[in-house]
């Protein structure tokens, strides 16, 4: 689903990704963690082009990420064709960034009707089913500042999963939450994981990694240190620098 090839990123003489290589097969939960600064959500956000990578290739379901190849030269898409190609990549912040002024449910509706041209009817019943799949059927109706922040991140999830994505990206979607509204989110996400959906996920949450992750990398100062199965990676992690953070995260 996912295939990324020596990707460059950098921020003015600040390389941020050094040659990222990895893999995301569909139906995989992939975890990413790593220190703060180690580029983990700069290469979520290369992958909807909401980041543009310097150099290599990153593929999404086989095509390629925010350009058009001809011959040996990258050629950058328009905007619309981009946009066009984030209908199938939702993504979920650290912030919940709901627009304040709609209810949960129009939250939920908006992106179906806008972007997709959906009547407001279909975006509806959908909106109502997913509110409902994620905890959220009785505050529908309840504006995000009459949320808890528990709750606005699992109306974020909804509305990502409103436009039918094929991949669905997490930044931290549980670092802005109290500790004790963490588990109503990552129950939403073992149940999408349950149900097959792909998802590339930068945690700090280290047992949902081991519990419900299939993958893992440990990502440092903008490359891949090590990578395998969570429940080997963080048990018996080979790297000394691996060894030195999960020392202080675990």
């Amino acid at each position: 689903m996912v295939k990324a090839e020596q990707v460059h990123k950098s921020f003015g003489h600040t390389e941020v990704l050094k040659g990222i290589d990895l893999e995301v097969a569909a139906q995989e939960v992939f975890c990413l963690v790593g220190p703060s600064g180690s580029g983990k959500s700069t290469f979520l956000r290369c992958i909807n082009h909401l980041e543009k990578i310097n150099a290599g290739r990153l593929y999404v379901d086989g095509r390629l990420v925010g350009y058009r190849q001809k011959g040996d030269r990258l050629y950058e898409l328009r905007e619309r064709e981009v946009a066009e190609q984030r209908k199938d990549i939702g993504m979920v912040f650290q912030r919940f960034n709901l627009f304040p002024h709609m209810t949960a449910l129009q939250n939920v509706m908006e992106a179906p009707v806008q972007v997709k041209g959906e009547s407001k009817a279909v975006a509806r019943e959908r909106a109502e089913r997913l509110l409902e799949r994620v905890g959220l059927a009785d505050r529908m109706r309840n504006y995000p500042a009459q949320l808890s922040g528990g709750q606005q991140q699992r109306v974020a999830i909804a509305r990502a999963l409103a436009m039918e994505p094929k991949l669905m990206l997490f930044d931290e979607p549980t670092s802005a939450l109290d500790p004790e509204l963490v588990g109503e989110v990552l129950d939403v996400m073992r149940g999408l994981a349950e149900d097959g959906m792909t998802m590339i996920v930068v945690t700090h949450e280290m047992g949902f990694a081991r519990e419900v992750g299939d993958s893992i990398v440990f990502m440092d100062d903008g490359v891949v240190v090590e990578s395998g199965n969570p429940r080997d990676v963080l048990t018996n992690p080979q790297h000394e620098r691996t060894q030195a953070f999960l020392s202080k995260v675990l």
